[in-house]
């Protein structure tokens, strides 16, 4: 078999890159209608109709707790649902389980990687899940014996090819979903360790995940660096709803209460909110003054406020209706990297850079 003389090759790879040149403006094309037949929907904003909504009043939240004994950045965050524990992971390869009420430490574990991006309570109260640049997401089972060592009973439920950037328990202690630096979001059986199902559909590192708030949800939606947001059926492991608005990384996402709409938070320094009946994004959370990205966004129990998280060190409250924020919070020294809104609803807490968390009411 010959190789073709050099001419052909050449001519071979100008029609490759036409046809790809070709196709990609065909697909902008499409994205465009697209957008258009969305825009036609597009009636109103959410704060023209909230507009005889009566506004907030000012309200006083400050620090009620400080939880210090991370050596390093605070990277994660997750509440159990007895809405006093916390579990928390830091750069410094520790996940420690703390009593918000006391500020005391119940658990420790040293992890072997360093940067424990991920860590997640299961639904039970008994095990916490973690996972970072070992590309793993482990299950830790919590004993009531304050000596026995964690790590030798210590499960590896998930494998990626890059590092892991969110877990989270499905509504039982039995199944995990993940996200990754490989770009896609799996569903792990943590007894087994087996792949239940992936989800494919960013084009780059997937950063976070949140799951449908009903017991019944069969749907998460991620975001990511490819500035999506992405709606999944986890059953099917189709993506459902794209959306694609934000101008930087989608750092966090968190679903509406009722399960309608998501908010999410990004390094373009907004949050946005979108509506999943509408299809399409009803709201942006921004002030010319705020330049810095928002690393973690989550809302009140009510939906009326939605907390974001942001690298200047502050958090900032947004009236979800109004679209404005009605307060600013200051005690971090450093940026915030994580923030969960307790089960009752009665407090939040924050994670830092500065290496401890803050529990607010």
């Amino acid at each position: 078999m010959r190789s073709p003389p050099i001419p052909e090759m050449a001519t071979q790879e100008v029609q490759l890159n036409e046809t790809l040149a070709h196709l990609k403006t065909e697909s902008d094309n499409l994205k465009s209608k697209l957008e258009e037949e969305r825009a036609k929907l597009h009636d109103v904003e959410l704060h023209q109709v909230a507009e005889k909504v009566e506004g907030l009043g000012q309200f006083v939240m400050k620090t009620r707790r400080t939880l210090k004994g991370h050596g390093n950045k605070v990277l994660c965050m997750d509440w159990c649902k007895d809405k006093r524990r916390i579990v928390s992971s830091s750069q410094d390869g520790k996940v420690i389980v703390w009593d918000a009420f006391t500020t005391n430490k119940e658990h420790a574990v040293t992890m072997p990687c360093t940067w424990v991006m991920a860590c997640a309570y299961a639904p039970s109260g008994c095990a916490v899940a973690c996972g970072g640049l070992d590309n793993k997401c482990s299950v830790y089972p919590l004993s009531l014996d304050k000596n026995e060592n964690l790590a030798a009973k210590k499960k590896s439920v998930a494998m990626h090819t890059n590092y892991l950037s969110a877990c989270s328990f499905t509504n039982s202690d039995m199944q995990i979903l993940t996200s990754s630096g490989d770009g896609t979001c799996a569903l792990w059986d943590v007894e087994s360790g087996q792949l239940l199902q992936s989800f494919h559909g960013h084009a780059a590192d997937v950063l976070c995940l949140d799951l449908a708030p009903s017991e019944t949800g069969n749907t998460f939606v991620s975001g990511g660096c490819d500035k999506k947001a992405n709606v999944w059926d986890m059953r099917s492991g189709q993506c459902i709803q794209s959306f694609e608005t934000h101008e930087s990384d989608i750092n966090s996402v968190r679903y509406y209460p009722s399960g309608d709409a998501f908010a999410s938070g990004s390094d373009d320094a907004t949050c946005r909110l979108y509506d999943l009946r509408a299809d399409r994004e009803v709201a942006i959370y921004s002030k010319e003054s705020i330049i810095f990205g928002v690393s973690s966004v989550d809302f009140s129990l009510s939906g009326r406020l939605l907390f974001g998280g942001y690298n200047d060190y502050t958090i900032n409250v947004w009236d979800v209706l109004k679209g404005t924020r009605v307060s600013i919070l200051f005690g971090h020294e450093n940026r915030v990297s994580t923030l969960r809104v307790s089960p009752d609803g009665t407090a939040f807490c924050t994670g830092s850079w500065d290496h401890t968390l803050r529990i607010w009411a």
